[in-house]
């Protein structure tokens, strides 16, 4: 104990933060190896194990690859896992390991992100067992189409290097968090990586566990989180200080037919504040597909309402 502490006393704190971090999370990171019913391989991927008793995040884009899954510990232990659930539109699943006693992470927040912010990737890159980047927030409220066509929201931009294997497993903060799930690599780009925001994971992964897919209503519309000047949080008189910025509106929608327009800040959603993209996701429920509700927003300076009738997804 006392030669550890003189080994961690040597370093500089950079490296003495990524160092703690690591050894928080990285045991409960997992490799993933996908086979076919035939039990021929199809790819690769990471998760994080998030329960003692084995329940794993990791990305959609993964968990469809194969009907079986062999998961491997960090501690050596192999295992098979069976997929709960998956959610394309978030690109999250959910698998259960066979066995208990596991060891497990612990949730962050991404909500309290600042940008510049040091955070550390770790995965099984191109079957590289337990590899470890780290990088900075390059960017909040990203918005990230998937090769399925689907828009994910509030994703977080990282340039922590990641690699094809890296996908679905954990961006940790320095105190070893899970803050986000790895998801994506821009092509052709140096540094351009994202994650999948913990707060919207946490969801995920609690309505796969319980109804095995997500349910919910949808607007059809793309946003960003945006924070509020100080000006129009006076003139709103409102506590909150940040809102939904509407960047793309999708054809043939509820968005699209209640008149909603690029540009529009979402204020409230039925009476409830719209915070950011994680909280308009969690308000609409599967509860209002069908229902009219009002929207009051902002637009090019002068508040107002608009009644909306999601649909369900």
């Amino acid at each position: 104990m006392l030669q550890a502490e003189a080994l961690e006393a040597e370093l500089d704190p950079y490296s003495r933060l990524v160092s703690r971090s690591v050894e928080r999370v990285g045991p409960a990171v997992a490799g993933i190896e996908l086979r076919s019913a035939s039990g021929r391989a199809r790819g690769a991927g990471s998760g994080v194990i998030y329960t003692p008793d084995g329940y794993l995040l990791t990305n959609s884009h993964v968990a469809q690859r194969a009907e079986t899954a062999l998961v491997s510990l960090s501690d050596g232990r192999t295992c098979e896992a069976v997929r709960v659930g998956d959610d394309p539109a978030t690109d999250l699943a959910v698998l259960r390991l066979s066995g208990g006693g596991f060891p497990h992470a612990t949730f962050g927040s991404s909500a309290r992100l600042r940008v510049g912010q040091l955070v550390i990737a770790v995965g099984n890159p191109l079957g590289y067992q337990a590899t470890v980047t780290a990088g900075i927030v390059s960017a909040l409220g990203r918005t990230l189409r998937t090769a399925s066509g689907r828009l994910v929201e509030s994703v977080i931009q990282t340039d922590a290097p990641l690699n094809p294997g890296n996908s679905g497993g954990p961006l940790a903060d320095t105190a070893g968090q899970v803050i986000g799930i790895n998801t994506a690599v821009a092509g052709g780009a140096q540094g351009i990586c994202f994650a999948i925001g913990i707060d919207t994971a946490i969801e995920v992964a609690y309505q796969l566990m319980r109804h095995g897919r997500v349910r919910r209503s949808r607007l059809r519309l793309a946003g960003q989180t945006i924070a509020l000047d100080r000006r129009v949080l006076r003139a709103l008189e409102r506590i909150e200080p940040s809102a939904v910025m509407v960047s793309e509106v999708l054809p043939d929608g509820p968005a699209q037919r209640a008149g909603l327009e690029q540009g529009d800040l979402l204020l409230d959603l039925d009476g409830e504040s719209i915070t950011g993209v994680d909280r308009l996701h969690r308000l609409l429920t599967a509860e209002l597909a069908g229902h009219a509700i009002e929207v009051q927003l902002l637009r090019r300076g002068k508040r107002q309402s608009v009644t909306v009738i999601p649909e369900a997804d």
